[in-house]
């Protein structure tokens, strides 16, 4: 699903497209700006969406084998609930999809 579908799949509870399309986009905006601020953001039942240290480090180019350095960077995490995992596992047995 992308985001026009998850726009489609919520447009009949919010009543029209562009309501639809104003909450998905203002849920985004406002869970991307609070991590990039250092906030956590917590959904109860859906999952944590934070932002995460990642120290240099030393790599391998892995077609020429030369180590590089990598410089530290910040980036966003997400970390889903129990109950999201729980749904996801069900759903995995009832379509018989493979992990």
């Amino acid at each position: 699903m992308n985001k026009r579908e998850l726009v489609e799949a919520i447009t009949d509870r919010m009543g029209d497209r562009k309501t639809a399309t104003e909450a998905v986009n203002s849920v985004i905006d406002a869970i991307q700006k609070a991590v990039a601020s250092g906030d956590k953001v917590s959904i109860t039942g859906f999952g944590a969406f934070e932002m995460v240290h990642k120290p240099a480090r030393t790599a391998r180019n892995p077609s020429t084998g030369a180590e590089i350095n990598v410089p530290e960077s910040w980036g966003p995490k997400f970390r889903p609930g129990s109950d999201f995992k729980e749904l996801v596992n069900e759903g995995g047995r009832t379509t018989g999809k493979k992990k």
